[in-house]
C-alpha cells in the first residue's frame, strides 16, 4: 500500500512538472510570438515608409513660391564650373545665366578651406543679389574639416544650437564680402533682394550665414528682413529645432524625396567616414531612432534639424515603378520633420543637384499650368492671400513648437526683434528707427561703416551668448 502511494505520489509529481514544463513552454513560443510579430511589423513599416509618407499632410506649393528654386539650383550648379561662358556639364537647358552679372567667383585658392567656393550674383532682371555656396567635394580635405569641426552643445547660439564648422564658415564668408554685398545692394538702390542659396554643405554654410545677416542687417546697409531669403538645397542638419523654426520665414529648405541628407541625425563626420559603407550605416540610424521615443527627440535641446520651411519634392509612389509627374509639398512642422531614414536605392542619388534642378523644373511647369487652370482672383490679390497664409503658418508653428515644450523656444514679436540692439548701435537708435531712412541717409550709413569693416566673428561670438533677455 505504501508503494503504491509512493508510486502514485511520484507519477502525479512527474504530471505536473510536465505540465508546468508545457505551460512553460507555451508560453515561450507566444512571447517568440508575438516578438516575430513585432519585428515583422517593425520591417514591413521600416521597408514600406517611403519619402512621400514625411509630407502626405502637407498642403502643396505655390507656382508663385516655388518659381526661384530651379534657377537658383542652376546658379548653385554654376559654381562647379570654372568658365560659364563654356560650361562642361550644363543642366537640360543650360543655365539660362548671364555671364556679365557674375560679381564675383571664389574658388577653394582664394578660400584656402576656410569656406566652400562660392559666387555673387548680381541678377538686374530679377532684382537679386545672389551668393551660391557650392556643396561638399570629396577630393577636398578642407570640405572634410568643416564637417568634423562639430562642437555641438558646447556653447549656445542666439538661443539655440548650430553646427560649429558651417557657422565658422559662414563668418568667414561675410568676414571676406560683406562689405562687397553692402555696397552692391545700396548701389542698386537699396531694393535688390538679398538671396543665399547653396548645396548640401554649401546649404548649411547659406542656412547659418543668413542667420547671423538676419541678426546684423546694418551691417548690410541697413536691409530689411523681408528682403533677405535663403534657399538650402537639400540641406545638412544644422540648427537645433527652435531656431529651425525661428528662421522659417527667411530660410526655406528644398528636398527631392528620399535624400537621406535632412533625415539623418547622425553626425556629418561619421556619414562622411562612412562614405563608401552608406546603406550600412543608415540601416543602423534607421533601427536605432526606430526605437528613440518622439518625446525624447524633441526635448533633445542638441538635436540639429534641416532649417526653416521645407519644401518636398516627391516623384515616386510606393511599389510603382518609374518616375511620376513631380508634385511639391511644402509645411513648417515641428514633430515629424524628416524624423525618418528612408530604405531606399534613391536615397543617394535623390541628393544629387543635377537631378533636383531637373525634378524642380519639371515641377514648376506642372505648378503653372494648374495655376492658370484655376486662376480666378487676379495675381495681385492672390500674392497677398499667399503671404498672409506663410505668416500664419510660421506663427502656427512657433506656437506648437512652444506647446510641444521644445527646449527654448519662445514666442517673440517681430517688431521687438527687428529693434534688439545686437550690433553697435544703441537700442535708443532702434527706438527711433520706426522707418527706414531715405535713400541718401542710408549711403551717408554704409559709408560710414565701410570705414569701419565688420568684424563677423565679434558679431557671432554676441550671438553665442544667447538671446539678450527681456
Amino acid at each position: 500500500m505504501d508503494h503504491r502511494q509512493l508510486n502514485y505520489g511520484s507519477s502525479k509529481n512527474h504530471h505536473n512538472k510536465i505540465c508546468i514544463l508545457n505551460h512553460t513552454y507555451m508560453s515561450a513560443c507566444c512571447v517568440g510570438c508575438f516578438v516575430g510579430l513585432g519585428c515583422l511589423r517593425w520591417g514591413w513599416k521600416r521597408c514600406t515608409h517611403t519619402g512621400a509618407d514625411d509630407s502626405a499632410t502637407w498642403p502643396p506649393a505655390t507656382a508663385d513660391d516655388f518659381e526661384p528654386v530651379p534657377h537658383l539650383c542652376r546658379l548653385t550648379l554654376a559654381v562647379y564650373e570654372h568658365d560659364i561662358r563654356h560650361p562642361h556639364f550644363p543642366p537640360l537647358g543650360g543655365y539660362r545665366l548671364n555671364p556679365d552679372f557674375i560679381f564675383k567667383r571664389v574658388t577653394y585658392q582664394h578660400t584656402q578651406g576656410h569656406a566652400p567656393p562660392y559666387l555673387i550674383y548680381v541678377d538686374h532682371t530679377r532684382q537679386e543679389i545672389v551668393l551660391a555656396v557650392r556643396g561638399l567635394n570629396l577630393k577636398k580635405e578642407s570640405d572634410y574639416k568643416t564637417l568634423l569641426d562639430n562642437r555641438l552643445g558646447k556653447h549656445m547660439f542666439d538661443g539655440g544650437y548650430v553646427h560649429h564648422g558651417l557657422l565658422n564658415s559662414a563668418v568667414w564668408v561675410l568676414n571676406e564680402d560683406s562689405e562687397n554685398l553692402r555696397r552692391v545692394w545700396v548701389e542698386s538702390g537699396s531694393c535688390y533682394k538679398m538671396v543665399f542659396v547653396g548645396h548640401s554643405l554649401g546649404a548649411g554654410v547659406a542656412a547659418l550665414l543668413t542667420v547671423l545677416v538676419v541678426n546684423h542687417r546694418d551691417m548690410i546697409g541697413g536691409i530689411p528682413r523681408e528682403l533677405v531669403r535663403c534657399y538650402a538645397i537639400a540641406p545638412a542638419r544644422c540648427m537645433s529645432l527652435n531656431l529651425a523654426v525661428k528662421y522659417a520665414d527667411v530660410i526655406f529648405s528644398v528636398v527631392l524625396q528620399d535624400d537621406f541628407l535632412p533625415r539623418t541625425p547622425t553626425p556629418l563626420e561619421d556619414i562622411f567616414e562612412s562614405i563608401f559603407c552608406l546603406p550600412c550605416l543608415l540601416l543602423m540610424v534607421c533601427m536605432r531612432d526606430t526605437f528613440i521615443p518622439e518625446n525624447k527627440k524633441l526635448n533633445d535641446p542638441r538635436r540639429l534639424y534641416a532649417p526653416g520651411r521645407l519644401y518636398h519634392i516627391v516623384e515616386r509612389k510606393f511599389c510603382r515603378c518609374g518616375r511620376y509627374p513631380p508634385e511639391v509639398k511644402t509645411a513648417i512642422p515641428v514633430d515629424g520633420r524628416f524624423e525618418h531614414i528612408v530604405l531606399s536605392c534613391n536615397a543617394t542619388s535623390d541628393h544629387a543637384i543635377i537631378w533636383i534642378e531637373r525634378e524642380a523644373e519639371k515641377a514648376l511647369q506642372l505648378l503653372k499650368e494648374k495655376s492658370c487652370e484655376a486662376a480666378t482672383t487676379p495675381p495681385k490679390e492672390q500674392r497677398f492671400h499667399r503671404l498672409q497664409s506663410m505668416e500664419k503658418d510660421h506663427k502656427d508653428a512657433i506656437e506648437r513648437a512652444v506647446s510641444l515644450k521644445i527646449p527654448h523656444a519662445v514666442i517673440t514679436n517681430p517688431d521687438d526683434e527687428e529693434k534688439q540692439p545686437l550690433t553697435n548701435k544703441t537700442e535708443k537708435d532702434y527706438n527711433n528707427q520706426e522707418e527706414l531712412p531715405p535713400k541718401h541717409e542710408v549711403e551717408e550709413n554704409s559709408s560710414t561703416e565701410a570705414s569701419n569693416p565688420a568684424n563677423w566673428k565679434q558679431l557671432a561670438e554676441r550671438l553665442l551668448r544667447g538671446p539678450p533677455r527681456s
